[in-house]
Parts: structure tokens; C-alpha cells; sequence
């Protein structure tokens, strides 16, 4: 196992009485990429971080909401403008035969071990929003302001920004008048940006459905109430959710990605779990789905005639990622700007998606902050060639094959992010 990056483990180089500095952004994705931190346990990833802004000369404040790192670089009178990016590694035995490719283990929370892998790209949003602060501190002349660069943890479990936000985000630190963040996009090439005005990822709930029975031997099901039956019943009847009640026009899903029950061919189980990802956009419609699912749950248990005494039990986790919505406005100027950076042929408009991000809570407080996610494009060009023609497949997000193209990937970002923030808090 390779060891984790260490806190005093730097890739820029300063000299303050000239505030110039070089910066190996691939060397320091590399870096990140071989060392991935699961979801709340991201220690070393946020020292590392944070060393490298503080070193800078940011004034950096750890430990916000877990791992969370906030830090601040005051330019004068003007905005405040916050970009963030996301820590956490997933659950994920890397197969993408890189050279610097991860062979991590660890622990989830649970006890389970597990490899670890970088298959979001959070190591390219980490990378980019790096070298872009750096950047904008070489070139604080060109700017007024506050910049405020967030390094979150835990957003793959929906709960970084939450917990951030709840520990005082925008009450101990200026809240900000704009925010901006990355998002790598696996069916893009390298060098491009996707962008879309308005909507642009669903809320994402998680649900666990416990289905009680009573157990009894195969031969003899009749004297038996037997959960797989239910839960096989069950199964098909959430399918109606989206296709009979909610209007043909709004998106949602029900899927039921995980279904465990029994120990044996001839046993029938006492109880059947099942595990379900559910995607939104409105609110309405989540309350139909959510309150659905529990409907058919408990009618179809009494339906079959089990028990009052083994109702169903139907829990929402806490886990819950609010839809994401881009400001029309600041997609508007952010993608004028980009475009004045990296040319007309870079940027491309993309469709929302059924995906979630925690980010949208950041918009989502009191103040309605706008807020503006950009993609970036992360397919090398052979690869995406052999796919036009029909020749390959392009491994999605948080598959093992995930690879994206470093430089072109890393150096779009960087001067996307760089050329939104300099538009928005230029120098009078």
C-alpha cells in the first residue's frame, strides 16, 4: 500500500518578496491521485491542502465541518467570491493501469475494508481550484476582493457542505457574493467545458426499505410469510412511480440497487432489505416519490397478508443532496468570459442530468447566492476518437477505468476558473 501524503508534502515553490511562484500541477494531481481519502476521512488530503495555501500565504482555518478547509485572501475593497472544491476518494479498486494509479486500502466507517479510488475526479477539481488560487495571487493586481477557496470534504455521502455550512461557514467567514466550482465530465473531451443555465443535477435521496417476514422451511410456504415475495412485489410496483404519477414532463428515478435476504435454497427468510437511489429536480415530485415508496411498501405487506406486527419499515437517510441550480445570469457572464479565454470551439452547452452534487446547498441558504458549476472535459483524444467511430466505450464517472487526460484537463480548468474570477472581481 502506498503511503498516504504527508501534510509538510508541497508542490509550489514561493519566494514572498517577489510573490513569484512556480507550481507542478501535474506532479500534484499525480500525487493526490495515488493517495485518495474516503468520504469523512480525508486527514492527510486536507493537510496537504492546507499547507500548500497557507505556504502561499492564504490565511487558512482547518477542521470546519470534519476535514473542511477554508482560506481566505484579502485584495482590497470588492466582492467576495468563493471557489470550492471536493476532497473525498470512493469506494473503488482502481483499474486504470496508470503509472500513478492508486492501490489504497482502507477502512469505511462501517469496518469494511475496501480499496480506494479517485473515480470522480475530485483529484482534478482539487488540482484545478490549486493552481487557480495560486494564480489569482500572482495576480492580485488584476483584482479587487476577497477570495475565499473551500476544500470540502465528504461530498460523495451528500454531507460535506452541510456540515461546513452548519459549523458557521458563512457566519465565522464572509459569505460570499458569488460561487463558483468544477466538476470533471466523462463524456467530454480534454480541453473542453460544458456549462448549462439553470438546473443541472437532481436532488439524490437514498432509502432503505426492511421488509419483515415469517420464516419457514421452502417445502412448506404456506405457513410462512415470505419477504422475498414482498420485496419481489415491491420491486415492480415502484416502477409505476415514475411512469404513472408524477406528469410525463418532470424527471425522476427509482432504482433499487441493492436486494439481500435468505441464507439458504431451502429456507425461506424471516426479512429482505433493499436499498434505493432516488433523483428529483422539483420538490413536489420528490414528496411524490418518497411518500410513494413508502405507500407501496406497507399496502403491498398488508395486501399479502402479513402481519400488522411486521409492517414494512421505510427510512430516508440523512444523506440527502439538494438539486443543483446554476444562475442564469452568472452562467451568462462566467461562460463570456471563459469563452473570451479559451475560444469559442472550448465551450459547449450540456443537458441536465440525473447525478447530484452537494455544491447546490452553498446557493441554497438564506442569501440565494448565485452560484455557476462548470464541467470540464476529461477524455484523452484517442480514446474519444475510437468511441466516435464505434471502437471503444468511455469508462463514466466512478467506473475503475476512469482516466482522465492531466494536462489539457488540469490546464482548462485552471484558466476557466482563473478567467471567471478576474471578470467578476476585476480591478476598477
Amino acid at each position: 500500500m502506498r503511503q498516504i501524503i504527508q501534510a509538510s508534502f508541497v508542490f509550489a515553490v514561493y519566494t514572498f518578496a517577489t510573490v513569484a511562484w512556480s507550481f507542478d500541477e501535474l506532479a500534484y494531481y499525480k500525487q493526490l491521485h495515488e493517495n485518495p481519502e474516503l468520504s469523512f476521512q480525508e486527514k492527510q488530503t486536507a493537510a496537504t491542502l492546507a499547507g500548500t495555501l497557507e505556504n502561499a500565504g492564504f490565511t487558512v482555518t482547518t477542521g470546519v465541518g470534519g476535514y473542511g478547509v477554508v482560506a481566505m485572501l484579502y485584495n482590497g475593497e470588492g466582492p467576495t467570491l468563493m471557489v470550492r472544491a471536493d476532497m473525498d476518494g470512493l469506494p473503488v479498486e482502481e483499474d486504470t493501469g496508470l503509472p500513478y494509479a492508486s492501490t489504497v486500502k482502507a477502512k469505511e466507517l462501517n469496518g469494511q475494508d475496501v480499496s480506494v479510488m479517485h473515480a470522480c475526479g475530485h483529484d482534478v477539481h482539487m488540482t484545478v481550484v490549486m493552481a487557480a488560487a495560486l494564480e489569482l495571487l500572482e495576480r492580485r493586481e488584476e483584482w479587487q476582493g476577497t477570495l475565499m477557496v473551500i476544500m470540502q470534504p465528504a461530498e460523495e455521502r451528500g454531507a460535506g457542505a452541510r456540515d461546513m455550512l452548519a459549523d458557521g461557514l458563512f457566519e465565522r467567514f464572509p459569505q460570499p457574493d458569488y460561487n463558483l466550482s468544477v466538476h470533471t465530465i466523462a463524456t467530454l473531451p480534454a480541453g473542453k467545458i460544458g456549462y448549462i443555465a439553470g438546473w443541472m443535477m437532481a436532488n439524490v435521496d437514498s432509502v432503505d426499505i426492511t421488509l419483515h417476514g415469517v420464516g419457514g422451511h421452502g417445502a412448506y410456504p404456506h405457513t410462512a410469510k415470505d419477504p422475498v415475495v414482498l420485496a419481489a412485489s415491491v420491486i415492480m410496483d415502484l416502477q409505476t412511480l415514475v411512469s404513472r404519477e408524477i406528469h410525463p414532463a418532470e424527471p425522476g428515478v427509482v432504482t433499487v440497487g441493492s436486494i439481500h435476504a435468505g441464507t439458504k435454497h431451502n429456507i425461506i427468510s424471516d426479512k429482505a432489505t433493499l436499498q434505493l437511489t432516488v433523483r428529483s429536480y422539483s420538490d413536489e415530485v420528490r414528496e411524490t416519490l418518497l411518500s410513494g415508496i413508502e405507500r407501496i411498501a406497507v399496502k403491498q405487506a398488508e395486501a399479502m397478508g402479513f402481519p400488522a406486527d411486521k409492517k414494512p419499515e421505510v427510512t430516508v437517510r440523512e444523506e440527502y443532496t439538494p438539486a443543483l441550480w446554476n444562475d442564469p445570469a452568472l452562467v451568462a457572464r462566467g461562460v463570456s468570459a471563459m469563452r473570451a479565454e479559451l475560444g469559442d470551439d472550448a465551450l459547449v452547452e450540456i443537458p441536465k442530468e440525473m447525478g447530484g452534487e452537494d455544491f447546490s446547498r452553498f446557493g441554497r441558504t438564506d442569501a440565494k447566492i448565485p452560484s455557476f458549476m462548470i464541467r470540464v472535459g476529461t477524455v484523452p483524444e484517442s480514446l474519444w476518437e475510437a468511441a466516435s467511430r464505434g471502437e471503444a466505450r468511455l469508462p463514466s464517472l466512478h467506473s475503475a477505468f476512469f482516466a482522465p487526460d492531466p494536462v489539457p484537463t488540469l490546464d482548462t480548468g485552471r484558466r476557466a476558473i482563473t478567467a471567471m474570477v478576474l471578470d467578476l472581481m476585476a480591478s476598477p
